[in-house]
């Protein structure tokens, strides 16, 4: 039987053998990129976007704690968005890239339209995701596999990054699935989060346990 570590009581500070991860979502991307799906192509942020955001960039900056662990994936989307960041007033610091967090890959499928798509799907697309958890894309992953692989490296940094702050700016689907393994619900029932651009999604890990500390934090 474990402790009960009182961390139920509101404080903002973590408490012993504690890991956080700050998970971001990138910036919206380009309008044009926003018509069909691209899973892990290389999209750029929107313009238009990043000029009338600026006051939110401004708040992850002044949000977030100070620390080295900086995490992207290998995605242009991730690493503008974090240099944004910085540079609305957090200072820099070093971006390290960790493809565990990357976006689910949509293989074939990525390029196609949503209406093209649902001519192929095996299962019935979930109300707030393009597919189901269960739909692999030919070539591609299911959310159950990025699942398997957001969750193996949320426990090796639990374990290497102990006591430690770590921001990683991702995708809408790897923090998802993030948030599944977090509180041991269906991934499927995890797509119903709603996973704004720009909001924070903190999750920690306390000796053996997880705990989510919010979801969809925004300005």
């Amino acid at each position: 039987m474990s402790n009960n570590n009182f961390s139920f009581i509101d404080h903002p500070d973590a408490i012993g053998d504690t890991t956080r991860f700050w998970f971001i979502r990138h910036a919206i991307v380009n309008e044009k990129d926003r018509s069909y799906l691209y899973g892990t192509k290389d999209v750029p942020i929107c313009p238009a976007h990043l000029k009338k955001q600026q006051t939110y960039y401004q708040f992850l900056a002044n949000k977030l704690p100070k620390t080295q662990l900086w995490f992207i994936t290998s995605l242009s989307r991730t690493r503008d968005t974090a240099l944004q960041i910085q540079k609305a007033g957090y200072g820099s610091e070093n971006l390290q890239i960790e493809n565990a967090f990357l976006e689910q890959n949509l293989g074939a499928w990525q390029g196609l339209s949503h209406v093209t798509v649902e001519k192929h799907r095996k299962f019935s697309a979930h109300p707030f995701w393009p597919f189901s958890a269960e739909e692999t894309p030919p070539k591609g992953e299911n959310m159950n596999d990025v699942h398997q692989r957001v969750s193996c490296k949320m426990e090796e940094f639990s374990r290497i990054y102990t006591n430690k702050d770590i921001i990683v700016i991702s995708h809408g689907g790897a923090i998802r699935a993030a948030l599944a393994y977090a509180s041991k619900i269906p991934v499927n029932s995890a797509l119903s989060f709603a996973i704004y651009n720009l909001s924070i999604t903190l999750i920690e890990k306390t000796r053996e346990h997880w705990h989510i500390i919010t979801v969809n934090d925004m300005i």
